[in-house]
């Protein structure tokens, strides 16, 4: 089902607007509906994405309350990183 949107700005905005557009070969009420359909999208890409972090956190929670995974503060992480960086070097030399 559509749904017609309207929305007022004073003449000049109006005409200027039509005029820049009009310059890209298409209409106002077309790049309104192109906008609309682009930020749409975008808040369905970050819907996605909030749903998808929201599942990995609690994964790694469930996993640290069974016993899966051990947590690391960040000074042990990256003591952990020096140590694995340092190895990585010394097999390069």
């Amino acid at each position: 089902m559509e749904t017609r949107v309207q929305f007022r700005v004073d003449e000049e905005t109006k005409l200027l607007a039509q005029k820049a557009i009009a310059r890209q070969g298409t209409t106002l009420s077309d790049a309104c509906r192109k906008l609309a359909e682009q930020l749409a999208e975008d808040q369905r890409k970050y819907e996605n994405h909030d749903t998808w972090i929201t599942e990995q956190v609690n994964q790694a929670f469930d996993r640290i309350d069974s016993g899966e995974a051990k947590f690391v503060t960040h000074g042990e992480a990256k003591s952990i990183m020096a140590e694995r960086k340092a190895a990585i070097r010394k097999k390069a030399v």
